[in-house]
């Protein structure tokens, strides 16, 4: 999976007092190679499925946009892009030659002052939303399967949205309803309402809290089988109802001792009377930079887990990941095992090490040790059972026996080609732990790498 870092340039065709039209342009080319998907667990006769597969993907998402200016400094705005996307070959999930043209924005906004120290922007339409650091609310559209690219993922925005936000100095809070773009072959009409409030001096020092209530879902539910014994039983739209709490800072305690470090912690309370949920989830990061050395070596760990469902129990414990961000630098759980295991019963460990030999080059290092939060419990949503054999006595369970999961190694290089290109290489190995290797002796390692172009303009 790729990370590109994008810049919001545009194109000004005309600047006049009150009125002024911008165009948008971004397009993307990845190239990717895969070996042992899945740890060959896919790579049976049944399923006809070639675990070895190279693939292109690109996508194009030009756009426009307009902002007027009244006389009394308030502005109004609109944008309106489109995405098409497509993919050559066979991509990790056994889609070829397919892609799509979608609507991306399409949003109208309004945004004024009052008493010159309080804004207010109200808007409407098919727009971006993330809250916080994308734990819960970042990417509110699908791309891969029929819609192509999957590895770039270039859809970002809601399908539909109303969010009114107000910002007073370094106090933002915003109120908001989002549905999100999902794949028409997997669309569950999800709809949710929320708030946030956060505090930022700083991108190193804030603190917010987000509370997400879902008004609509259709999407299914796994829960596991009393004491893990049978198929999970899967239920139809018991997303609706959620509630989620979301608290997240990042600080630096000891600013007047260590310069260059910081501490990022994010928790997440989740609950649904109506099937007796209750689950969690967190992370907490320790990151310190040495500016002073050659190539700025940057290092930050990080422990993430999400709650599963307990076995042993009536109730769902089963921690809902709703959309977030999943990319390796934000909440993904490791690189290769990101595309199998969901955040939901999963915790990881995890070391980054980030080096800047020149002033356009970064090359980052990941390590991420993965396990089960708790075993005979469905780890992703969808999973089916199979058999196992203890004693020679059959038994039928979901989820893994042994906590062991995998261990993803990913190295990464970005490079600044210029003011609007931007190239990005990696590869990655994830090597299957006990959990997996139980589930069949066919596993082996997983490994990858892909090269992509960006531009943005």
């Amino acid at each position: 999976m790729s990370i590109i870092a994008q810049k919001n340039n545009a194109l000004h065709f005309l600047n006049k007092e009150h009125l002024d039209i911008q165009g948008y342009l971004q397009s993307g080319i990845n190239a990717v190679a895969e070996t042992n998907l899945f740890w060959n667990l896919a790579d049976v006769p049944e399923l006809d499925f070639n675990s070895d597969t190279e693939w292109l993907e690109l996508y194009m998402k030009p756009g426009i946009g307009l902002e007027y200016k009244t006389e009394s400094s308030n502005i109004l705005y609109t944008k309106v892009s489109a995405v098409g996307s497509y993919t050559w070959g066979i991509d990790a999930f056994d889609a070829q030659n397919t892609g799509r043209i979608t609507l991306e924005d399409a949003y109208l906004g309004y945004r004024f002052n009052i008493l010159d120290s309080i804004s207010f922007d109200v808007s409407v339409g098919s727009r971006p939303l993330k809250l916080g650091t994308g734990m819960l609310i970042s990417n509110g559209a699908s791309s891969g399967f029929e819609r192509g690219a999957l590895k770039l993922g270039p859809r970002k925005a809601w399908e539909k949205s109303a969010i009114i936000e107000v910002v007073k100095n370094q106090l933002n809070s915003k109120i908001f309803y989002i549905a999100p773009n999902e794949l028409p072959s997997n669309d569950t009409n999800n709809e949710l309402i929320g708030l946030d409030f956060n505090y930022s001096s700083s991108k190193n020092k804030y603190l917010g809290i987000s509370y997400i209530n879902v008004l609509q879902s259709d999407a299914p539910y796994p829960k596991a089988a009393l004491n893990g014994d049978g198929p999970p039983i899967i239920t139809i739209g018991d997303r609706k109802g959620l509630n989620a709490l979301n608290l997240y800072g990042k600080t630096n305690p000891v600013k007047n001792y260590v310069e260059n470090l910081y501490i990022a912690m994010d928790l997440a309370y989740q609950w649904n009377t109506a099937i007796d949920l209750t689950a969690w989830g967190g992370r907490i990061q320790l990151g310190y930079s040495i500016a002073k050395l050659p190539w700025k070596p940057t290092f930050m760990y990080s422990y993430q887990v999400f709650s599963g469902d307990d076995p042993d129990t009536f109730n769902q414990e089963r921690f809902d990941p709703l959309y977030f961000e999943g990319s390796p630098s934000a909440w993904s759980t490791g690189s290769k095992s990101s595309m199998v295991f969901i955040n939901s019963n999963v915790q990881s460990n995890g070391i980054t090490v980030r080096l800047q030999p020149f002033s356009k080059d970064i090359i980052t290092l990941r390590y991420a040790h993965i396990t089960a939060q708790q075993s005979r419990s469905p780890i992703q949503f969808g999973q089916a059972a199979r058999i196992e054999f203890s004693d020679e006595i059959p038994t039928v369970i979901a989820g893994v026996t042994n906590n062991k999961l995998a261990d993803d190694i990913f190295i990464e290089y970005n490079k600044i080609i210029g003011k609007n290109l931007f190239i990005n290489a990696g590869f990655s190995i994830s090597f299957p732990g006990k959990g997996i290797h139980l589930i069949t002796n066919n596993t082996s390692n997983w490994t990858g790498g892909f090269i992509n172009f960006v531009f943005n303009y």
